[in-house]
């Protein structure tokens, strides 16, 4: 089944009018702080060019931050709202239920011949906007399977004793996470497009700068986001002719574009051709970012790290090739870490004898070390970061307990 085009986002309120667990309005809770502006981050080309990206392009499918504590993930996911004024951007807390995520019906007011009562939750409020999940590898496996049937199909239903609802739900997801708490589910790390890694260490006027700027921003919020109004105001629309030009520029590409991306990515080992994908759609973004009539060969070089580094794989029959060249571009810098080595490429001869036990434990019969296979499963052929495939309902049961109506995509052992 493949969803209708979803219309554009409707004005909504700033970010911090949502409460945590989605439950209405913040007008009676304290003042939101202040969010530190895009435009004054220092540092972290590649993650600021990520989140760009995912903004001028919705249907890109979202940007996985992953590092470790203090470099700025959730700093920079939060100042990416500011240059969406007019799309919602929703927090995902840990501790919220399955109610708070896909929303509940009023059975008792339906029964006794009421309009059906629906209270969205947060799949329905992050429509045509954002969806942020901080540690999203520490996110409950109910919450995670919800997340994978709305990204799936961009729509949600509830059902609750033979009464649904069903409502719209395409988002852009992103999530950060620290790998030294856990892993991410495989079936959620692919949803997401792109993926930066961030070190845990930084040049000396790199770490100057970053502390600098949070300083004068911890000593007088109002004061520093007045200093940066220009450039914020700049990047926002800048921004907004990205989104409109995306539109103008070919779906397709050349020849020379499309046979790069498919070589990236089988030098990598991906699966499928979600990837390639993703890739093009990056690229596509790229291009209209930097005000291009049509996707280059270097923007395919200059974004492919942030398709690929989650999703590379060691290759068993295939020698290492280059990394590709990441040129600086604004507000990108740095170049990304070159595809991982792959294996030796030799093939067993005719007649060649194992090793012994004590000799070629855990080698293949080539004397590679075997590590080059996934052990991750792969959810089907569902390519698109939006695929078509059916939601599957929230339902209730008889005593108003909310359940799955399938048991969810298949967990990693």
């Amino acid at each position: 089944m493949t969803s209708a085009p979803a219309p554009a986002p409707a004005p909504a309120p700033a970010p911090a009018s949502v409460s945590a667990a989605g439950a209405g309005p913040a007008a009676d809770l304290a003042p939101p702080p202040p969010v530190f502006p895009f435009s004054a981050l220092a540092g972290q080309p590649e993650l600021k060019l990520a989140l760009i990206l995912a903004a001028i392009d919705p249907t890109l499918g979202g940007v996985l931050i992953e590092g470790p504590r203090g470099t700025a993930k959730s700093t920079a996911a939060r100042a990416l709202a500011e240059l969406l004024p007019t799309a919602p951007f929703i927090s995902l807390p840990l501790g919220a239920s399955l109610e708070h995520l896909v929303g509940s019906l009023d059975l008792g007011r339906a029964l006794q011949g009421h309009a059906l009562a629906f209270t969205p939750g947060l799949l329905a409020r992050a429509d045509g906007g954002i969806l942020y999940v901080d540690e999203v590898n520490l996110l409950a496996d109910r919450l995670v399977d919800a997340l994978l049937d709305a990204a799936a199909s961009g729509v949600h239903g509830v059902e609750r004793d033979g009464i649904s609802r069903r409502h719209r739900a395409r988002f852009t997801l992103i999530g950060t996470m620290n790998p030294d708490e856990g892993e991410l589910r495989p079936q959620l790390l692919d949803r997401f497009a792109l993926c930066v890694r961030l070190g845990d260490t930084l040049d000396s006027p790199t770490r100057r700068a970053i502390v600098r700027q949070r300083l004068a921003f911890d000593a007088d919020p109002e004061a520093f986001r007045a200093r940066h109004a220009a450039d914020q105001a700049e990047l926002i629309g800048r921004l907004a002719r990205a989104r409109h030009d995306l539109v103008r520029l070919p779906v397709d590409a050349d020849d020379a574009v499309h046979g790069r991306v498919a070589d990236l990515c089988l030098e990598a080992g991906v699966e499928g051709v979600r990837a390639d994908l993703a890739m093009l759609r990056a690229a596509r973004a790229l291009a209209a970012w930097e005000a291009r009539v049509a996707v280059s060969v270097d923007q395919v070089e200059r974004i492919s790290d942030l398709v690929l580094v989650h999703r590379r794989r060691l290759s068993e029959s295939r020698p290492p090739s280059p990394a590709p060249s990441f040129s600086p571009s604004p507000p990108s810098g740095d170049g990304p870490v070159g595809p991982a080595t792959a294996g030796d490429g030799t093939e067993p001869r005719d007649g060649h004898r194992p090793q012994p036990a004590d000799e070629g434990r855990g080698r293949s019969s080539d004397g590679r070390n075997g590590e080059g296979q996934s052990k991750e499963g792969h959810d089907g052929d569902d390519w698109g970061a939006l695929a078509a495939a059916p939601a599957v309902p929230a339902r209730f049961t008889a005593k108003g307990a909310l359940t799955s109506s399938s048991p969810g995509p298949a967990k990693k052992p």
